[in-house]
């Protein structure tokens, strides 16, 4: 049987994405080292009390999906999620270091103009402005600053969904990360359905999607839409998978298919960290985005740490769907996917039931899912789950 590594390496993606790391590596890496995001001095008007925070970040091959699911069913609002997914993936990364307001957003779109219709388009540029307005109710800014959208069908086969985002903030607000040796780990759960969402979210970001979309998905769509990737990839790692995209499927007690569950839309956690923030600031120890490199995202952010998550929420129907399709090993599905909870904060004990109670007053999920322990041979880090206990 193929290993994981072997199979990422097929289809053309990496897991922990090594060669970008090798590429950045010794770039500075601005004001506070340890931060989630970097931070620059104010550029934009040279305060030294303020600094200033810039994000880009994509959907990702997610686009690859939602353009198989609108080619079987004609369903055009499977592209407003995608919006969703390319803000949040910089919002709530900005958001781990306290930046929650007054945020500027900018959109970067590559299309094939033969493939992709005006209405497309149409779609998500709206809905992103639908999804800037929703926030407005829980105190948060977004300004959107229009973009750039170009017709790019010699090197783009679909779509490209990305957004840039750059806020202006008192550094006496910043979150900086500096986990300590007996803070608790608060984990907020991926799914269910917050009292923001209009329906069940199945935990799924933007992380992994080349594999889940391989992996889960009849090979069918290979010779249906051999536009929807890339043509050098083996063809035993095309679309390997037994499901059909309307396959039904029961999640989180609801019906609902295949197709939906793969692509629900990231879920945003700010009006929940903006509170959370606001009330526990001093207690607060770290914000991490379990995003590319699921559970084990933290590890970049300690020094001399151990971290031990022996309490993590059951596996959500959508990862046990990739698993189960794929026979990825369970080691490898947690350092890929968020597992079941995609946002955690690093607090002093004491503040750790609060923040539970906070969280369930969105309707989220929450729990102390692990601890932090010293190291004296450097960042490491240990998942106890009912699949085997991983080292990292």
């Amino acid at each position: 049987m193929m290993n994981d590594a072997d199979r990422y390496a097929g289809r053309g993606v990496s897991a922990n994405k090594k060669e970008v790391h090798d590429a950045i590596e010794g770039l500075d890496k601005g004001l506070f080292p340890t931060a989630f995001c970097k931070i620059l001095p104010d550029i934009a008007a040279g305060d030294r009390d303020f600094c200033n925070i810039m994000h880009a970040d994509t959907a990702g091959t997610k686009t690859g999906l939602a353009y198989l699911y609108w080619k079987e069913t004609g369903d055009l609002s499977v592209w407003r999620n995608i919006a969703q997914d390319a803000i949040v993936m910089n919002l709530d990364d900005m958001g781990c270091v306290g930046s929650m307001d007054q945020i500027i957003l900018s959109s970067t779109i590559g299309r094939n103009k033969r493939l992709i219709s005006g209405d497309v388009l149409k779609n998500i540029i709206h809905s992103a402005a639908d999804f800037v307005e929703g926030l407005k109710k829980y105190d948060i800014h977004i300004h959107l600053a229009g973009g750039e959208t170009a017709d790019v069908g010699d090197i783009v086969r679909t779509i490209d969904v990305g957004f840039t985002a750059f806020a202006r903030m008192r550094r006496q607000d910043l979150v900086i990360n500096n986990i300590q040796e007996g803070d608790v780990i608060v984990g907020f759960s991926s799914s269910g359905q917050a009292s923001y969402e209009n329906e069940y979210n199945s935990g799924m970001g933007c992380n992994g999607l080349t594999s889940a979309r391989h992996d889960v998905l009849n090979h069918s769509y290979a010779a249906k839409y051999p536009e929807s990737f890339e043509r050098l990839t083996p063809e035993h790692l095309v679309y390997s998978g037994q499901k059909l995209l309307t396959d039904p499927i029961l999640a989180g007690g609801t019906e609902t298919t295949v197709g939906k569950l793969l692509l629900s839309p990231t879920r945003t956690y700010l009006p929940l960290l903006k509170k959370a923030v606001q009330l526990f600031k001093p207690q607060i120890t770290g914000i991490i985005h379990n995003t590319g490199g699921g559970q084990t995202k933290a590890l970049k952010f300690i020094r001399q740490k151990h971290i031990i998550k022996d309490n993590l929420f059951a596996q959500p129907e959508v990862f046990q769907l990739i698993q189960h399709e794929s026979a990825t090993s369970f080691k490898e599905m947690y350092q890929v996917f968020n597992m079941g909870h995609r946002m955690e904060i690093y607090c002093k004990e004491s503040v750790s039931n609060e923040l539970i109670g906070l969280s369930k007053s969105f309707n989220i999920d929450a729990k102390v899912v692990g601890r932090v322990a010293s190291s004296n041979d450097g960042e490491k880090m240990t998942i106890e789950s009912p699949y085997g206990v991983f080292q990292y």
